[in-house]
């Protein structure tokens, strides 16, 4: 029988009824003649209270030691998931990462998957049972237990179709798919029936959270498509897959990012190299490097690093502070606004619009990055929301 991988995330599974819910919804798969692997988030804003707590006893706290906290939310999933499977009369069974065979390199918080090895997912398929993974997870091959980063379910669904060789692997939120913008930000949002594997990664990558841009990038080198549905009703969503590359610059969708920072270092007091190693030895990510003036002699280097696997924000100032002093800041007061397409930066036409629109609005735009999908705008916080919904309008029309 044909395998379909189903990943549901934490406000799918929030509550008891929601649980049954996906329990139904994964019970109507298997009638249909599938044999059906499920990927589970932590319950709601079980990661978020885990981390606040951890964050009481501990500013900063030991991304091991963290790993080993976090993990527990998706358990508490899997194991409620195959309890209300088992009470259907579904024979279930419920896995954790390592059991599952997802195995990552050593790098606690962020870790990226190495290898699968799903030879117990695959016995338990074959006994007839509906097999329960929690997501987010897997062990190094040091045998440590490992977290993979924020959305990380995402990508611990879409390898497991690939070292399954499934059928499908679908992505249930509480969002029919992906759409232009974020609909609470622009409620004329449109849904997008597909999108490339580039087109949805720089988008994920750039601040939308209906996929992991991780789980893109697995999804783009194992030929996975991807289908982003909604779990509360029926939908067509969105698929994610290999295009031919459209012959426009239609820009696809907008989107912000408020959870990051900025790091400013002046270029002719502090070597970009050293600063970079400096980052790395902390596991800290940055997103985009741009520089103001000539490198090594004057001007400034800008490093956008996102939050969201950042857990010692304050920590990470005390020791920015200890190493280069004045010469390298931290700012949170700014954030990006990003339009996505293909094509997009042919020739200048729509970055001359985004900063006639930014100008508009008042909002000073501090830097601007650009590749051949991607528009960026390094822009204060408080014009993130409005200058999203004035260039959806621009370039969308709505």
């Amino acid at each position: 029988m044909p395998i379909v991988v189903q990943k549901y995330g934490g406000s799918s599974v929030a509550d008891v009824e929601k649980i049954r819910k996906v329990a139904r919804r994964v019970k109507d798969t298997r009638d249909r003649g599938y044999q059906v692997v499920v990927v589970v988030s932590a319950m709601g804003d079980t990661t978020d209270e885990l981390l606040a707590l951890a964050k009481q006893v501990s500013p900063d706290p030991p991304r091991r030691e963290l790993d080993m906290l976090l993990t527990c939310g998706e358990r508490i999933s899997m194991a409620l998931v195959s309890m209300a499977l088992q009470e259907m009369g579904v024979p279930a069974i419920s896995f954790t990462g390592s059991q599952s065979g997802i195995i990552t390199n050593d790098a606690h918080s962020q870790a990226r998957i190495v290898e699968v090895r799903p030879y117990r997912i695959q016995d338990e398929l074959a006994q007839g049972k509906v097999v329960i993974v929690a997501g987010y997870q897997g062990v190094s091959y040091k045998r440590e237990v490992t977290t993979l980063g924020r959305g990380g379910s995402d990508t611990t669904a879409v390898a497991l179709a690939a070292a399954l060789s499934a059928e499908s692997c679908e992505i249930y939120s509480d969002v029919d798919g992906v759409f232009s913008a974020d609909p609470r930000v622009v409620p004329d949002a449109r849904k997008l029936e597909s999108l490339s594997y580039d087109e949805m990664q720089e988008l994920a990558s750039a601040g939308a959270k209906v996929l992991n841009a991780q789980a893109v990038e697995f999804a783009k080198a194992k030929g996975i498509v991807i289908l982003a549905r909604t779990a509360h009703a029926a939908g067509s969503g969105t698929a994610v897959q290999e295009l031919v590359a459209p012959t426009d610059t239609r820009v696809k969708g907008v989107t912000a990012e408020a959870e990051m920072a900025v790091l400013s270092a002046a270029v002719e007091s502090v070597r970009v190299p050293e600063l970079l190693e400096f980052l790395d030895a902390r596991g800290v990510r940055g997103r985009a490097l741009t520089f103001d003036g000539m490198l090594g002699r004057e001007g400034r280097a800008f490093i956008a690093v996102p939050l969201q696997d950042v857990h010692g924000l304050e920590a990470l100032k005390r020791d920015v502070g200890a190493r280069f002093g004045e010469a390298v800041t931290l700012r949170e007061e700014v954030g990006t606004v990003t339009a996505v397409g293909a094509g997009l930066n042919a020739d200048w036409s729509y970055l001359r619009r985004a900063l006639g629109v930014a100008e508009e609005l008042g909002a000073r735009v501090h830097a601007v990055h650009t590749s051949p999908l991607q528009l960026t705008l390094l822009v204060d916080k408080q014009h993130l929301k409005p200058l999203t919904a004035r260039l959806h309008r621009e370039f969308l029309g709505t």
